[in-house]
């Protein structure tokens, strides 16, 4: 019994120091990208990433939810293009608006998250010819609170899948 408990206060003050340590060395700047290379060239590849309803076509946080509801506003590919989500818990509410259009090369947005946590983002999606294809880069850029340094790991797992998943399903239909 006091070997499991000896093993037991080992692994608590394990994960107290990781959390110490990842509260004091983590950065607050937290910095998210994941690229593909996609057979297609980039103005047909920008006809799915150039507006929010475009993008919803394959976005995967979107796709967690069968019943999210998304409503548009603004004009599709300019700035002001918007929408605002609300979904499940996996999904949770808030919205992402256009603030910058180079078209067939770069759009940047703006995320607000309203739930299940209040919190701010950028996103972009950068187009750049790569031999006869289209390298596609999606990054997403926000401040961690200090707890959430703790979970950067965790982040960097699950936005690698999603961001896996989404660009995966750009390449299918960018392809055909």
């Amino acid at each position: 019994m006091k070997t499991i408990l000896k093993i037991l206060g080992v692994i608590v003050l394990l994960i107290l120091a990781y959390a110490v340590i990842a509260m004091l060395a983590f950065s607050k700047d937290y910095h998210f990208e994941k690229s593909i290379v996609i057979n297609a060239p980039k103005e047909k590849v920008w006809q799915h990433v150039g507006s929010t309803k475009a993008f919803n076509e394959w976005n995967p946080f979107a796709k967690a939810d069968p019943n999210i509801q998304i409503t548009y506003s603004g004009t599709p590919g300019t700035v002001g293009d918007s929408y605002h989500w609300k979904g499940n818990d996996q999904v949770g509410e808030g919205e992402q608006t256009v603030t910058a259009v180079v078209p067939n090369e770069k759009l940047s947005s703006d995320l607000h998250f309203i739930k299940p946590w209040e919190g701010m983002a950028k996103g972009n999606f950068i187009l750049t010819p790569e031999g006869s294809g289209t390298k596609v880069t999606w990054a997403m850029d926000n401040e961690l609170t200090t707890m959430m340094k703790i979970m950067k790991p965790m982040m960097d797992s699950q936005m690698g899948k999603m961001f896996g998943q989404g660009l995966d399903e750009l390449k299918k239909i960018s392809e055909k």
